[in-house]
């Protein structure tokens, strides 16, 4: 082959959230992994930079590039489904939400998903993508082998038993080490969760936080700066039946309030930043308790219309409520006017060299602010706490550590980049973000 007849076009590219963009020589869509692996030699013959891109839902520069942009658009679908191993592998440009659906046709589904489904699944995993639970750990913890083109072309299979040491740190990549092409995740018949949506008092979170995690197979709670509320979601496994939220209280609940009259508050807030502690305390008692049950996917994940900028932090289990209080603390004494709620999850330990929980049991803070509100003050006050308790940033979200400091928390980090020296060399997929946070 001596050209690519992968989709080429010049369009400039920016994230979901507005905050990063990039205007590449080229953006290239492969429709197969020899036109990929195309599209690679000719960038390098080039002198081009390589980043793969997915929908662009993380908040930093990792998929920036001024060289080749790889869209995902033509490697979607799903390969095949195992049901004696009880595997799916899909192409790695495949939607979450279109997997989700498809999985849920068979009969089967994820055993556990973050609070969106927007992302492609190679982006998804490669950021280290999570949800919040006791036992079940992050999508890239469930995947049980992948497809990867390094810089040479090489096309590499790796799984426990197959290019192990790849393996064990590419699940969550970065898009450092090769374009992912197909992942084949782990799944279970599909099963029941009943959710229950409980407001709570800040203190009284704090002070069963411990417990609430052990007695529930998911927790997470948002609490909402400038009050003592908090809404909390407790997601357990049910034998049924299914009763999923009404058409009208749905709507109300996850559309109008939610999104529709949350959009509004927030573009006051935006506006007159003296009215956001009132707006807060409306907010944070708009949403009334309730109990549904539906199949997995309906009930982890919610719609996202409302724009934001991002940060969160792993941090050990036992840091978290010490952090959360000085959080708190932090925003009642400062000038701040914070419009999103703070959002807590956690997640058992895994093994995933680059993964936010690798090696420990995790808790994660995660902060927000609307679209357009400046949001390095608040931002930079948060990460100072994070990191006093040793805080791992996600990958995909704001934040401003450098290779020396993720070197420090990270345990395995010299494992991924030694691996990352020998798989890509010339830094083919190199660029910005991953100089800082990888170092050269």
């Amino acid at each position: 082959m001596t050209h690519t007849d992968a989709r080429t076009t010049t369009n400039a590219w920016r994230n979901w959230a507005g905050n990063v963009s990039a205007r590449p020589v080229r953006a290239v869509s492969p429709a197969s992994v020899p036109e990929l692996a195309e599209v690679l030699r000719r960038a390098s013959e080039d002198g081009l930079r390589v980043k793969p891109v997915g929908t662009g839902h993380s908040f930093t520069a990792a998929a920036a590039t001024d060289g080749v942009l790889i869209r995902p658009d033509l490697l979607t679908g799903i390969r095949s489904i195992d049901r004696e191993a009880m595997t799916v592998t899909v192409e790695a440009g495949t939607p979450l939400k279109r997997l989700n659906a498809a999985l849920a046709r068979e009969g089967l589904s994820l055993t556990n998903m973050g609070d969106i489904m927007e992302q492609t699944v190679a982006g998804a995993t490669s950021t280290g993508t999570h949800g919040t639970g006791r036992d079940s750990a992050s999508i890239s913890a469930q995947i049980r082998a992948l497809e990867l083109v390094t810089a040479d072309g090489t096309v590499l299979t790796c799984s426990e038993k197959e290019n192990a040491d790849v393996f064990a740190v590419a699940r969550i990549g970065l898009g450092a080490l090769g374009v992912v092409t197909a992942i084949t995740f782990a799944v279970e018949p599909v099963f029941l969760l009943t959710a229950r949506e409980e407001p709570m008092a800040f203190d009284r979170v704090l002070g069963g936080f411990d417990e609430l995690v052990a007695e529930n197979e998911h927790f997470e709670f948002y609490w909402f700066p400038h009050t003592g509320n908090c809404n909390t979601k407790r997601n357990n496994r049910s034998a049924g039946p299914a009763a999923p939220p009404g058409k009208v209280s749905g709507w109300i609940e996850d559309e109008l309030l939610s999104n529709g009259i949350f959009q509004v508050a927030c573009s006051l807030g935006r506006a007159v930043p003296a009215t956001i502690p009132s707006i807060a305390k409306l907010s944070s008692r708009a949403l009334s308790a309730r109990t549904y049950t539906d199949i997995p996917y309906k009930v982890f994940t919610s719609p996202r219309r409302v724009r934001f900028v991002e940060m969160e932090y792993a941090v050990p289990r036992e840091a978290a409520v010490e952090a959360l209080r000085e959080v708190k603390a932090m925003v009642e004494r400062s000038p701040l006017r914070i419009s999103f709620p703070v959002e807590v999850r956690t997640a058992p330990a895994d093994d995933i060299a680059l993964s936010t929980a690798s090696g420990r049991e995790s808790a994660y803070i995660a902060v927000h602010l609307y679209k357009g509100t400046p949001y390095q003050a608040y931002f930079t006050a948060v990460e100072r706490i994070m990191t006093a308790h040793a805080g791992r940033p996600h990958w995909g979200k704001v934040n401003t550590r450098d290779a020396e400091y993720l070197a420090g928390v990270y345990p395995r980090f010299g494992e991924f980049t030694a691996v990352r020296d020998r798989l890509d060399p010339d830094r083919l997929f190199g660029n910005d973000y991953l100089r800082r946070v990888l170092g050269e």
